[in-house]
């Protein structure tokens, strides 16, 4: 029996584990799974040593409360690696988790899927990777090129959200579900999917709706969410001026982005997914004050938006920290949902970022799957 430990830590690194395992499974079905995962992971028969969702925290503030937990269920993991002894373990995103359990794991290969967005923070600690894994997997084109610098191999796979099915919507079957009328104006609120993250974003969401509400008629905000988080988003939510359509089903996440015509997205993944449908946004983000001054100290890119560092311009607006008020959110929607010229120049620059996306001939799992197994074969 061959044996895949797979560790995911969040909500996109369980949807990279899910189509790991399918493609994994698809070329050698014999494998047989275990680790840490979520709900996408455990539809595929994956059972979790943990509910992963208490690794899904970040900001510095914000963990230090969970030192201990998070310490515990680091010990537990290692142990369990130890006690199984599989064949390969792979970690999934998640650096904070996983890079401290790969200088526990000994004696099993090791891959890290994700690269550690180091070319962006805290470039120092570059030097304390050697060693921490057999094979570093990318999915941006240009991390390939850094880590070799550091002479630490990497291999560029491609970015998952090419296989999200998030382009595939349908905005009639979204209206018909929600009994939305044919020409109401759609907006996408993606406050993100760690509990961290929805409490800080959706007062200020709320807020921008209600003043927009004022000047496009029969708005319909919608807001798609991780099924971990959707009772907070509900209860968040429940006092809105304009109460929005709560969405956690995939597909119907994917009809939404067909209906909209305009999004705020906190940054991370879900911009790429929003850019492949093609629906216009800006991009948001608040997080504790003295996280933000930290932080703002460490970055080393000009953007934060991905879309932005992809494309190497200021695509899509980033309204951050003391930037991230209701009516800067406002009036930037309204100028997406009447500008047409603003749309379409987003839009259009997303065709090229999507393009630099993927990987030679194969879908992005695919070739994941491949270095996996190419792992496996050299034992």
């Amino acid at each position: 029996m061959t044996l895949v430990y797979l560790v995911a830590g969040e909500h996109s690194g369980d949807v990279l584990g899910a189509r790991l395992m399918a493609a994994l499974r698809h070329a050698r079905p014999d494998l047989t799974f275990t680790g840490v995962g979520g709900p996408r992971m455990e539809a595929l028969g994956f059972v979790s040593l943990f509910p992963m969702h208490e690794l899904a925290v970040m900001g510095l503030l914000e963990i230090l409360p969970r030192v201990r937990h998070l310490s515990r269920r680091l010990a537990e993991t290692a142990a369990d690696i130890a006690a199984k002894r599989p064949d390969v373990v792979v970690t999934i995103d998640s650096p904070g988790f996983n890079l401290r359990l790969l200088k526990q794991v000994h004696a099993v290969p090791r891959i890290q899927y994700v690269a550690p967005q180091v070319w962006a923070w805290r470039e120092h600690r570059v030097k304390k990777f050697p060693g921490l894994w057999e094979r570093l997997l990318c999915l941006l084109p240009f991390e390939e090129k850094f880590f070799a610098g550091h002479g630490l191999p990497a291999t560029f796979v491609g970015h998952p959200v090419l296989e999200s099915g998030a382009d595939t919507g349908d905005a009639k079957r979204f209206r018909t579900a929600h009994r939305l009328a044919p020409d109401a104006p759609v907006v996408v609120l993606m406050p993100g999917s760690r509990r961290s993250e929805a409490p800080r974003l959706l007062p200020i969401y709320g807020a921008a709706i209600a003043l927009l509400a004022k000047q496009v008629p029969g708005l319909v905000p919608v807001v798609p969410v991780a099924t971990a988080v959707a009772a907070t988003v509900a209860r968040a939510t429940e006092r809105w001026a304009v109460p929005p359509v709560i969405v956690t089903e995939l597909q119907d996440k994917h009809d939404a982005y067909a209906a909209a015509s305009a999004a705020l997205t906190k940054s991370g993944t879900s911009t790429l997914e929003l850019a492949l449908a093609g629906v216009p946004m800006a991009v948001t983000y608040r997080v504790n004050p003295i996280t933000a001054m930290i932080a703002r100290r460490l970055i080393r890119v000009p953007y934060v938006a991905m879309v932005n560092l992809l494309a190497g311009r200021l695509v899509v607006p980033e309204l951050l920290q003391q930037d991230c008020t209701a009516a800067k959110l406002s009036a930037t929607l309204a100028t997406l949902l009447t500008d047409k010229e603003a749309a379409g120049a987003q839009r259009l620059a997303f065709r090229a970022v999507m393009g630099s996306l993927s990987p030679a001939g194969q879908s992005p799992s695919v070739a994941a799957a491949e270095e996996v197994l190419a792992m496996l074969s050299r034992g």
